[in-house]
């Protein structure tokens, strides 16, 4: 891998989506909104930033992604949108977690060396992860999915992410509290420490992380939640003998 590798990135896990290449010691970048216009305007946004930066898809070094956890449709464009051009134009690929991203984006922009990096999970939770970037091994856990209550924060340490509006009275008070969501660029700051270490795949060896790996029960789990309901109400409403 060349000292000053050309690499696309790229993340969709949040309600943001942002587009970053490096050639040299110069960034390109775009961002624009996330959810389900990411699908259409990814591979447009790609093309525009590599046509700036002037280079082909085929002269990457690696192709950098958010693999998350996040939002299921946004892991789900950018990995198929990641094989789809590493595939194409003989790339490895490098899959990122987003919360590592999202702690790098928060030591980059406010300086904290430990962070407990939060993403929104919806459904009245959100993903946690520990990072150190004093320690060789950044990573002190896997991503968990958490309640709010939950989360735990070492003396010394800071919070981040893009919790704190719908969470934050019921985190942890008294720790500092950096907003950071897993851009391109922070993605980007990672990539070489990881391509060192041996974190590029193949097109097909890459996948999305989603921690969360069921959000709905299927039509028998939902009737069979409902009749154990129905039967608990006519148990309780039974009158006494």
């Amino acid at each position: 891998m060349p000292a000053e590798p050309k690499l696309l990135a790229f993340d969709t896990s949040t309600e943001a989506l942002s587009v970053a290449v490096r050639r040299g010691d110069r960034v390109f970048s775009r961002s624009g909104p996330g959810g389900a216009q990411a699908s259409s305007s990814l591979i447009p946004l790609i093309q525009e930033l590599l046509a700036e930066a002037g280079v082909a898809m085929a002269e990457l070094d690696a192709i950098a992604f958010g693999r998350g956890p996040g939002s299921f449709t946004g892991l789900r464009t950018a990995c198929s949108v990641a094989q789809g051009l590493g595939f194409g134009a003989g790339v490895p690929l490098l899959p990122v977690d987003t919360l590592h991203a999202v702690a790098e984006e928060a030591r980059h922009r406010f300086g904290p060396l430990r962070v407990v990096a939060l993403l929104d999970a919806r459904m009245d939770e959100l993903y946690a992860a520990n990072y150190d970037f004093d320690q060789p091994t950044r990573s002190d856990a896997e991503p968990r999915l958490l309640a709010p209550e939950q989360v735990q924060v070492p003396p010394g340490w800071a919070l981040a992410g893009n919790v704190f509006a719908a969470y934050g009275e019921r985190l942890p008070p008294g720790v500092a509290r950096y907003e950071a969501l897993p851009g391109a660029e922070a993605i980007l700051r990672l990539a070489p420490e990881l391509l060192a270490a041996g974190g590029a795949v193949a097109p097909a060896l890459a996948w999305p992380l989603y921690v969360r790996d069921k959000v709905a029960q299927t039509t028998q789990e939902r009737a069979a939640h409902k009749a154990a309901q129905n039967e608990g109400l006519s148990i309780r409403e039974s009158p006494a003998a």
